[in-house]
């Protein structure tokens, strides 16, 4: 039984890259794995992702390039204020500057580097280095 389909998402993303796996599939599909995936991909971990209507809640297509290291979720997903964010960059990250944390915002999903640059606060979602 799927409890949490975002960390099942990070962990077949994981478990698929240290596999040296060129593609892989997650279900089901959500808007909240979109916009993660989204933002992946915007960092360059992952390439192109689609979405396959199988008639109930969907899957993704991943395609993967070999760039990712270590993924996952934040359990609890802890709030986070403006000037907060190196706190968690040294908890969930290796070095400052490599990697990113991915959490949600009033204006969107989005990395911690953009949510500095706005000066918003947010809940953490993920990391991903």
């Amino acid at each position: 039984m799927l409890m949490d389909p975002l960390a099942n998402a990070m962990s077949a993303i994981r478990n698929y890259e240290k596999a040296r796996k060129r593609e892989v599939t997650v279900a089901p599909a959500s808007k909240l794995i979109a916009d993660v995936l989204r933002v992946i991909q915007q960092e360059g971990f992952i390439g192109e992702f689609e979405f396959i209507d199988d008639r109930k809640a969907g899957k993704f297509r991943i395609q993967l390039l070999g760039k990712i290291n270590a993924c996952g979720v934040i359990k609890p997903r802890h709030a986070v204020k403006c000037d907060g964010y190196e706190r968690w960059e040294k908890r969930y990250l290796p070095a400052v500057g490599f990697g990113t944390l991915i959490l949600s915002t009033p204006k969107g999903v989005m990395t911690h580097s953009a949510a500095k640059e706005q000066g918003i606060g947010g809940r953490l979602l993920a990391f991903v280095y």
